[in-house]
């Protein structure tokens, strides 16, 4: 698997500070797509051990919330190879951190009810995963004024929430607050909304 970039300082693809990797490779090529040369799988760099430790190393820092993992199409087959090291040693250093996927595939009809019973990766990625915001990007669907989506066709998914619940628990649908104590402990308190 080849990779396009990292970024270490990311606020446009998740809440708070991410570290983002945006993988090589995507067969939807979407009209009008942000990332077009992230469309060939030998775009970038090769994506090594070396690579999966430097990421890990990012996501150290203390105002880092997450990883973030996009492109090009992470869950494209040959690539969920590749991301699959990354996210499990991520989750096992970090378990307190969110994981997110941006995939063009639909949540249901290609991952779950495809993709997880034709390859033995997307099962454990789904494990593992927080959100994942799916869907095609349809540039007559755009609007900026999506929180981390570019169209209106996309959702943004609570993965275990989902796979726990048997039905789709949207991230949307629930309130994300953060705040500070007087001891400055961090606490996070989600309230879904009925």
């Amino acid at each position: 698997m080849n990779y396009a970039d990292i970024k270490q300082y990311d606020v446009a693809n998740g809440p708070g500070v991410r570290v983002s990797l945006f993988v090589s490779g995507c067969t939807h090529q979407c009209k009008n797509c942000f990332n077009k040369e992230a469309w060939d799988f030998k775009y970038g760099k090769p994506f090594t051990n070396d690579t999966i430790d430097s990421i890990i190393e990012y996501c150290g820092q203390s105002y880092v919330k997450g990883l973030t993992i996009l492109g090009g199409e992470p869950m494209e087959p040959s690539n969920q190879k590749g991301i699959l090291p990354l996210i499990k040693k991520f989750k096992e250093i970090y378990p307190d951190k969110s994981l997110w996927i941006f995939s063009g595939y639909d949540f249901e009809n290609d991952i779950l009810n495809v993709m997880s019973h034709k390859y033995p990766e997307t099962k454990q990625i789904l494990s593992y995963v927080d959100v994942i915001v799916d869907g095609k990007f349809i540039e007559e669907l755009q609007n900026r004024n999506l929180r981390f989506k570019g169209s209106s066709n996309q959702r943004t998914i609570l993965v275990q929430e989902s796979l726990k619940n048997n039905t789709l628990v949207l991230w949307d649908d629930v309130i994300h607050t953060e705040f500070k104590t007087n001891d400055m402990e961090e606490h996070t308190y989600e309230i879904t909304i009925d």
